[in-house]
């Protein structure tokens, strides 16, 4: 059975905790004590105080469930010591410079970087249409003022341009673009919108290209304990974690 080491003990942890059933949670860490014995509690898994203590747990792979900064301080160490690692904070990667330390220490210590789908569908038809020419890759994303943390009484749009400098302004709410962008393996358009009249989180993909065109509408559930994340990003998760140990890949 997969064992995992858990990175960040907030919402999605709570999710993954509560479905592990083809994994099990051995080792959990966060920057606040009382949320990884949270998790321990509900888990069975050892809640570690120091990072350095938790790193050196008997663990296949770690789950980063945490932040963009806890991905550029602990990433580049998870992978040296000889980790897998399941990256949710997919907007730490925008940075060129971090992406390719990344990439060398993963292939220095023959490990793997594992960005699932999170709150949108398509990832894998990203990947074989850049396979040829992409002309086009628009990410409109439509959230309440809740989900963005703002006020806001009727549709506005709040940001226009790339997915590297909207995820500068809004960190933990458009990692769907980043995604997207690693996925083309070239920058994302984003259109972000807040919108009173509405209560779930809506995507819409635009792909233009050789292979033709193609538009997809995510309309998603925020998590039941935190609006601003996706219940569907945290399914992922789970999907991803429980699928490596089956010999069959399905999908691209």
């Amino acid at each position: 059975m997969l064992r995992i080491g858990l990175l960040g003990c907030g919402n999605i942890g709570h999710i993954i905790a509560r479905h592990a059933g083809r994994f099990t949670i051995v080792a959990v860490f966060d920057q606040v004590p009382d949320r990884a014995r949270e998790i321990e509690a509900i888990s069975g898994a050892t809640a570690y105080r120091e990072f350095d203590s938790f790193i050196q747990a008997g663990f296949d792979i770690v789950v980063e469930a945490a932040s963009v900064s806890a991905v550029k301080r602990h990433a580049p160490d998870v992978l040296a010591h000889g980790k897998d690692m399941v990256i949710m904070s997919v907007g730490a990667l925008t940075d060129p410079g971090f992406r390719n330390l990344i990439r060398a220490k993963a292939r220095e210590n023959g490990r793997k970087v594992y960005i699932p789908s999170g709150a949108i569908f398509g990832l894998d038809n990203l990947k074989i249409g850049r396979i040829s020419t992409l002309r086009k890759l628009l990410l409109r994303t439509t959230k309440s003022p809740a989900a963005l943390g703002i006020e806001a009484h009727e549709r506005r749009q709040i940001f226009a341009g790339k997915a590297n400098e909207c995820i500068k302004s809004f960190p933990k709410n458009v990692n769907v673009s980043v995604a997207m962008s690693l996925a083309a393996g070239m920058d994302a358009d984003v259109e972000l919108f807040v919108d009173p009249a509405v209560d779930q989180n809506v995507h819409e993909l635009f792909i233009e290209g050789d292979f033709g065109e193609t538009y997809v509408r995510v309309t998603n559930m925020p998590s039941p304990d935190n609006p601003a994340t996706s219940y569907l990003a945290a399914l992922s998760v789970l999907s991803l974690l429980e699928k490596m140990d089956d010999p069959i890949v399905v999908g691209t």
